[in-house]
């Protein structure tokens, strides 16, 4: 298996001055201790269940780009963005963008968001859950459009576009891999059988990640789509490598077909995580 690094807190001594210091350190170092994917948060606060909503919160594209500029070879996404936060067209340009400066190594992570108190904060309409299920696949049928030849109009329910024109393309082939990220059964992951390369399950369960992928499985067969293409991801963020149960339940993930495990950095601590975890997870990790 492969290791992914979270970049999911930006408190830190001597913040916010220090910000950008320990984010490039991080992504040089995550890089160099053979982490394949650097992700950070797409939300305007901390997550309530992370920490006080006040802490440090950085917009998600602007720090990609920065970070792309201090890495050659780890993919770079939002894990993930809310498809509440921009209008698709927009998103999709963003995501060329940050895939042409990178050098191909951009991901768009997408889910249907829901961190009502920030769009509240700061104005952003909060549709119902069902709306924000049909915007997303709209978003989703946007990029894809918008990624290949076809710059006419699209006309959905929600969204209207005149011209899909997004020039220049992007640089990946055939176009920066979707990441659906969640663990609805019904609805996000069966968008995921049918749109995504990636499916990031949130979970760090292994018997929840064998039914969810049992699920998603049986979405593939219904849409007639390769189960086996789709990279599967977990969540390892909470996971302690020191104890008893750790290596255990790396050796099920593996044995159920997962391809990379994200690890997230510490509060705090955001360089010395990353150090610890290339030093006594990842080589170990990529043996199984």
């Amino acid at each position: 298996m492969r290791a992914g690094i979270h970049f999911w807190n930006y408190t830190m001594p001597g913040q916010p001055a220090a910000i950008p210091a320990v984010l490039a350190d991080t992504a040089h170092l995550a890089e160099e201790g053979g982490f394949d994917q650097f992700t950070v948060m797409d939300h305007w606060f901390q997550m309530d269940r992370a920490g006080d909503a006040a802490e440090p919160m950085l917009e998600a594209f602007t720090t990609l780009g920065f970070a792309a500029a201090k890495t050659r070879r780890m993919r770079l996404a939002p894990l993930v963005v809310g498809v509440t936060y921009r209008h698709p067209g927009l998103l999709a340009k963003t995501v060329t963008t940050l895939d042409v400066l990178s050098g191909g190594r951009a991901a768009l992570g997408i889910g249907a968001a829901w961190y009502e108190r920030e769009h509240h904060g700061l104005g952003v309409p909060y549709p119902a859950i069902s709306e924000r299920f049909e915007r997303l696949e709209e978003a989703i049928r946007i990029a894809l459009q918008m990624w290949g030849e076809d710059v006419g109009r699209f006309d959905g329910k929600h969204y209207a576009l005149a011209e899909t024109l997004n020039s220049p393309a992007p640089v990946s082939a055939p176009h920066p891999p979707l990441m659906i990220g969640g663990r609805g059964e019904r609805k996000t992951l069966r968008i995921a059988a049918e749109y995504g390369q990636i499916v990031n399950l949130m979970t760090a369960d292994p018997d929840d990640a064998a039914h969810l992928l049992d699920v998603l499985r049986r979405h593939c067969d219904a849409a007639g789509t390769d189960y086996d293409a789709i990279e599967k991801q977990v969540m390892g963020s909470r996971l302690d490598p020191a104890s008893a149960q750790f290596w255990p339940m790396m050796e099920r993930f593996a044995a159920l077909g997962v391809d990379l495990v994200v690890f997230g950095v510490r509060s705090g601590r955001q360089v010395e995580s990353v150090e610890t975890l290339a030093a006594d997870v990842v080589p170990r990790l990529t043996e199984l």
